[in-house]
């Protein structure tokens, strides 16, 4: 059973136009108060590690008799002390995150490179191309940048990230309906 996304975005009145809106709205402020934002994210990202790591730590116990107790125990704790770390010293933890988005973006353009000259006899092997040299460039100005662009540069991604979402929902939440949707979202 396929589900057109136009009607369901349209279901709901118009919840999806107004959450749009407020994920616009939310992206602007992210982009505007950076610094706040790329605490907020980072601390959002301690938290998500400590109850991964609580998560697994009872997971661990579960099944201690299945084997590999140990290094169960080993990860969950890594997870913990990890998010703990990240939470209580953030600051150092927007530092780290920021070098690891930047040996990211460096690895993936120079794999993106080797990708695209392995298309290269393929038609449109230049989009990989370009995408490679892209993410390379933009690893290259975080490391380059680094650690002056780490107080600003995790909030202003998200920020884009959001105020994206939001633009791609309103848009979808403006879909003009036809007789027939409105006739199957009055049925259900």
């Amino acid at each position: 059973m396929t589900t057109n996304i136009s009607t369901d975005t349209n279901r709901g009145g118009n919840g999806p136009l107004l959450i749009g809106a407020l994920l616009i709205v939310l992206g602007i402020a992210a982009i505007a108060l950076p610094t706040v934002s790329t605490i907020f994210a980072e601390t959002w990202f301690a938290l998500i590690l400590v109850s991964a790591g609580a998560a697994k730590l009872f997971y661990a116990f579960q099944t201690r008799n299945d084997g590999g107790f140990i290094w169960k125990l080993l990860l969950s704790v890594l997870y913990i002390a990890t998010g703990t770390t990240l939470f209580f010293y953030p600051l150092t933890g927007v530092l780290t995150l920021t070098l690891l988005l930047a040996s990211y973006l460096l690895t993936e353009g120079v794999f993106e490179l080797i990708l695209a000259f392995r298309l290269r006899p393929q038609p449109n092997w230049t989009w990989a191309l370009g995408n490679g040299i892209v993410t390379l460039l933009l690893g290259g100005f975080i490391w380059f940048q680094w650690p002056f662009d780490a107080p600003w540069l995790i909030g202003t991604l998200v920020g884009a990230s959001i105020v994206s979402t939001g633009v791609s929902r309103v848009m979808l939440s403006l879909n003009p309906r036809s007789p027939n949707q409105s006739d199957q979202a009055a049925s259900t």
